[in-house]
């Protein structure tokens, strides 16, 4: 039952989104319906006035063909900057639930294990990461992860760059339903007791998450966590989606 509830719900998410770019579109080809109307109706009203009264409708269809073009090539690009937009704002959605999801994991160990932790992390204290990283200090993996995404406008923009390298897909660059990019450059699935993909993919009942890109995947790092006690620090989870992380990332740190 939770299974076919969640199925329903993503269906729901998805065709509320269609129904939003769809009534953004219209409202935009309606505005310009009518702004093509009163140029029409000027139009015809100069040509009207024109001597020459045999050429009149062959002039007429001529003008409004002309004009129909222009209004469909000025068209184009609004309609492909709405669907690019809502694209963008899918993807943040869905790292939303992604988000929601980890912390909810996070404070279910800390009931059970006395500390959080996030999906494929051993322990609080472990990192998540490509080879580059992995035995690097909290405040050098922390650093880099910035690089990618904040720095400077963030220099991980495309999901084909060697920044790629850092990080691991959350649901497996294998996943049946949806594999990461053919060409992208991440870092080999998480492995251990605490495999990253299994874990991540039990939070959403066996149903992994896909982009809205084509060339888009769901990838994460983890800072570990560091000290004990009031001095302690914890692990901090930075998901982004491939397509542009630098522009599509979400950071988490309980």
């Amino acid at each position: 039952m939770v299974l076919i509830d969640k199925k329903l719900f993503f269906c729901l998410d998805i065709l509320w989104h269609e129904i939003c770019v769809f009534c953004g579109v219209y409202i935009y080809i309606l505005k310009l319906s009518i702004d093509w109307y009163k140029m029409r109706s000027n139009l015809y009203s100069l040509i009207k006035k024109m001597k020459c009264s045999r050429g009149n409708s062959l002039m007429e269809f001529a003008v409004t063909t002309a004009m129909m073009a222009i209004l469909a090539a000025t068209a184009a690009p609004k309609l492909s900057m709405l669907s690019e937009n809502a694209k963008m704002q899918k993807s943040r959605n869905e790292l939303d639930k992604i988000s929601r999801q980890a912390l909810t994991f996070f404070q279910d160990k800390a009931s059970v294990e006395g500390r959080g932790r996030f999906p494929g992390q051993e322990k609080y204290n472990v990192s998540i990461t490509g080879a580059a990283h992995s035995n690097s200090s909290v405040s050098v993996h922390k650093t880099a992860v910035l690089a990618d995404l904040i720095t400077n406008g963030g220099t991980f923009d495309d999901y084909r760059d060697s920044d790629g390298a850092d990080w691991v897909s959350v649901f497996g660059a294998s996943n049946t339903d949806h594999p990461a990019p053919s060409n992208a450059n991440i870092a080999s699935d998480d492995a251990g007791d605490a495999i990253g993909k299994n874990e991540w993919l039990e939070l959403f009942g066996g149903e992994p998450i896909g982009s809205p890109y084509q060339d888009g995947h769901y990838v994460y790092q983890v800072v570990a966590g560091s000290g004990s006690g009031s001095k302690s620090e914890s692990p901090i989870l930075y998901i982004a989606d491939l397509e542009n992380p630098s522009q599509m990332h979400y950071i988490i740190q309980p």
